[in-house]
């Protein structure tokens, strides 16, 4: 049966592959126009060119989002984000799960896809995770964007979970930012990420519901440099707990 189904899978993968660059290319000059005002500015409205793309695309292709509040959300405040990161959908679901200014850092190497590359530069502040002054860049810039008042999202993963467990090690620098900026960290989980489109294949797209669930804010309030790991630990821990209670999607095997 499976066999059967592959070639209807493949279809719907070209299928959605041409109508995300029929929509890229149809924000692409407004994109441009956009760029002129800055990047805070700019960027904001690059945001929302994005949400745009994702509302339109995700219709498109039959994959419909459901929302879960711990706790109720204030879009006014200013958060780290940090989610799960398992899936090529996760970049393109960011439009959809954030409805507020948001910067998230993404891997430089993403900035050189034609057309989509330019957009991305524009909204995103990348990092080049093999270089650590470009990291310590990162993180300024990273700073200067939370003192406007604009949310940043972290990969705290790094990369891809290809492990067997619910997420993989973090990385210190999203916990590192909060305790020097004492901004609250806010875990966001894409529960069936996986389940739409693994990291093992582009063409392993799926329709279907994708729920992502929003934990309630970690105050950082009391917390010193010395207690990064500490902080670490504790979302971890909670992330954790909460991709098992929602049958979350990952590699088993």
């Amino acid at each position: 049966m499976k066999l059967l189904l592959k070639p209807l899978q493949w279809c719907y993968c070209i299928y959605a592959l041409i109508t995300f660059i029929a929509i890229m290319l149809l924000i692409f000059p407004f994109a441009i126009l956009a760029g002129f005002w800055g990047r805070i500015k700019g960027g904001n409205m690059i945001l929302r060119l994005c949400m745009f793309w994702a509302d339109c695309w995700f219709f498109l292709i039959a994959i419909q989002f459901q929302k879960i509040f711990a706790s109720p959300h204030d879009k006014r405040k200013s958060y780290i984000f940090v989610t799960n990161h398992i899936s090529y959908l996760d970049a393109t679901m960011i439009p959809k799960a954030f409805r507020q200014p948001l910067r998230p850092l993404g891997k430089v190497e993403m900035s050189k896809v034609p057309v989509f590359g330019f957009i991305y530069r524009k909204a995103i502040v990348t990092v080049n995770r093999n270089s650590p002054k470009d990291r310590t860049k990162s993180l300024l810039l990273l700073r200067s964007i939370l003192r406007k008042g604009i949310s940043v999202l972290v990969f705290p993963e790094g990369t891809f979970n290809m492990t067997t467990k619910p997420l993989k090690s973090f990385y210190d620098g999203a916990f590192r930012l909060a305790i020097e900026t004492q901004t609250p960290v806010k875990p966001v989980l894409f529960l069936d990420a996986y389940r739409r489109m693994s990291y093992k294949s582009l063409f392993s797209l799926t329709p279907g519901i994708s729920r992502i669930l929003y934990l309630d804010e970690i105050s950082v309030d009391g917390y010193s440099m010395k207690e990064i790991k500490a902080l670490k630990e504790k979302v971890y821990e909670k992330m954790e707990a909460k991709l098992i209670e929602y049958n979350a999607g990952w590699r088993k095997e």
